[in-house]
């Protein structure tokens, strides 16, 4: 990835100015601020450090854009030279160097001081010889307390163990760490604090680079501390950029026919080998000499980034998805020669010679051993907590101190020591067993939903039912209320109320000749809300004999309670639809009614 400002033809131009065509390149940019992380090689600046490229000084300058917020200002960059200055002056007889801040602006240089894969074996090779020699047990079985005369503590006589402290020290392994914990750090602060760009770089750009472009990444960006981000920043700055994993693993090489050799090894190659299991006592023995580190290219250097990262999860034991046992697997997968992602030392002849399809997948086997127990694997992380590490990991310069990475290290010199495996099987099975109670708690927690509502529809039910309950008990007192007054009303106008046991309701009025019987029909709806005065009330449009109507008078025919609620509308008597109250309330005298 490369500013879309720079034309293809200044790219190829810029190219040749650097080591190996290894032109500066983006390998990851701050999605807030836009700063970027970027990785080359060394210039070719010669001898004199005079020589100088346009199109190289264009392409890194591209990567000082403006900062957001800040109008006309640019953005500050930093060259971080790997290597040692001493070293990148002395690249300068073989045509390399390093940049000069005079010929591009708004950079400054900095030297990590990382030496370089030559020192890193024979580093490697003393740490090796030990923990062969002090370990609990050696290469050859023997314990070191029968090793060592005299009398012992620890696993060493006393007077050996400064001089084995003393031989812990100069092998440099863990100086090596805390130089390469010590500049990420400072490029992750950089990035994260300045939104300054970086631009990273050491002799050859697929070594020391790799190591510091990745690890700063792990430390910016949270979605390289999970599973699938670890695995992509792997393929990215590991494999796509080109690190020569069959030369410095010491895996097999693949010829021009495709077909597999193993490579020759030296005397120092031998010291340093690949699987992680115990030397015999004579490699142990055998020593690199200075002569022979240009014969070969072996160097622990993906270990040694595999290393850091397993001190960045000691700093931060909560940031990363995956446990420290996973990388041990990781790294024996890789050194087991079981999978193709690793053969070869480049892309290209990975492709050539068709490993994908001739070799399995480290990843997806490692992918297969976690799908089998989900999050209670051991290769995941029991105390991972995204949300509390959801940003960048600027860890202090107090905190850099790396000890020996006991998983891997320790375990065949010193089984007993790396007790963490046990304290994270331990805590792994505390979290199967909380996992599990939760899934209870939450199967709980949804029955009493489901009774809570079952209770709360039977409360509605109920509470609807008892509603209806009262309305039917009113509608009766009503009804047996209304059909009190009726009865007395009918009754005190001289009529007689006769009511079926079917519900058939007559209504006789007069006695002998002049007696006529009118029935009141009822209501067959289901639906219907009528009541008895409704009932009743369908007698209005009967005709009824007004000689019988004992309220008129003779001869005159009219109404001597004139008052009354009710009244006469065409001869017709409607006082059963009138208000009954009003009428149980009426004192009717036998005044009003004359005799025959």
């Amino acid at each position: 990835m490369v500013p879309k400002s720079i034309s293809d033809e200044e790219l190829i131009q810029a190219s040749t100015f650097r080591a190996k065509c290894r032109l500066p390149v983006i390998s990851w940019c701050h999605p807030g601020s836009g700063a970027v992380i970027a990785r080359s090689s060394q210039p070719l600046v010669g001898l004199m450090m005079n020589m100088r490229s346009n199109f190289d000084e264009k392409l890194v300058a591209s990567f000082c854009t403006q900062l957001a917020g800040h109008e006309g200002a640019q953005r500050k960059l930093y060259i971080a030279d790997a290597r040692p200055r001493k070293n990148a002056l002395a690249n300068g007889a073989m045509g390399g160097g390093s940049e000069s801040s005079s010929n591009y602006l708004q950079s400054e240089i900095v030297f990590f001081g990382i030496d370089n894969i030559h020192a890193m074996r024979e580093s490697f090779s003393r740490l090796r010889d030990y923990l062969d020699m002090h370990g609990t047990t050696s290469s050859d079985g023997t314990s070191s307390f029968l090793r060592h005369g005299g009398w012992t503590w620890s696993g060493g006589n006393l007077s050996s163990m400064s001089a084995s402290v003393s031989l812990l020290g100069e092998s440099g392994w863990l100086s090596h760490i805390q130089s390469i914990l010590a500049g990420v750090a400072w490029i992750a602060a950089r990035v994260a604090m300045e939104s300054a760009s970086v631009l990273v770089h050491c002799s050859d750009g697929w070594d020391r680079t790799t190591q510091l472009v990745s690890l700063a990444c792990l430390l910016l960006d949270p979605y390289y501390r999970t599973f699938a981000g670890f695995q992509a920043l792997v393929e990215k700055d590991w494999l796509a950029f080109g690190h020569p994993f069959s030369d410095r693993i010491g895996m097999t090489n693949v010829c021009g026919s495709g077909n597999f050799e193993s490579p020759i090894q030296t005397s120092s190659a031998r010291s340093y080998p690949s699987s992680p299991v115990p030397q015999t006592s004579g490699s142990a023995a055998a020593q690199p000499s200075s002569s022979s580190h240009g014969l070969n290219n072996y160097s622990p250097i993906f270990l040694q980034w595999v290393d850091c990262v397993s001190q960045l999860m000691r700093m931060y034991p909560c940031a990363f998805e995956f446990s420290p046992t996973f990388l041990v697997d990781f790294m024996d997968c890789l050194l087991s020669c079981r999978f193709g992602n690793f053969l070869c030392n480049s892309e290209k002849e990975r492709q050539e010679c068709g490993i994908s399809e001739a070799c399995g997948c480290l990843w997806a086997y490692l992918t297969d051993l976690r799908s089998c127990s989900g999050t209670s694997h051991s290769h995941c992380n029991p105390i991972y907590d995204p949300s509390r590490y959801d940003g960048p990991l600027l860890p202090p310069a107090a905190a850099l101190a790396p000890t020996l990475w006991p998983q891997f290290h320790l375990r065949w010199a010193c089984p007993v020591e790396p007790i963490a495996a046990e304290t994270e099987v331990q805590c792994r099975a505390m979290t199967v067993k909380y996992s599990e109670t939760k899934k209870e708690k939450e199967e709980a927690e949804r029955k009493v939903d489901a009774l809570s509502s079952t209770v709360e529809s039977l409360r509605e039910e109920l509470l609807n039912e008892r509603n209806i309950s009262l309305a039917a008990r009113e509608s009766a007192k009503r009804a047996i209320e209304e059909r009190a007054v009726i009865s007395r009303v009918v009754q005190s106008l001289g009529c007689k109320v006769n009511v079926a046991k079917n519900g058939e309701c007559t209504v006789e009025v007069g006695d002998g000749p002049q007696k006529c019987c009118h029935s009141i029909p009822t209501k067959q709806s289901e639906d219907s809300k009528t009541d008895v005065s409704e009932s009743l009330s369908s007698v209005s449009e009967q005709t009824v004999c007004e000689a019988l109507c004992p309220l008129l008078t003779r001869g005159e025919g009219t109404c001597r309670w004139p008052d009354a609620g009710c009244a006469q509308i065409g001869s017709q008597l409607v006082g059963l639809k009138a208000n009954f109250e009003a009428f149980d309330k009426l004192s009717i005298y036998d005044s009003y009614f004359t005799a025959e």
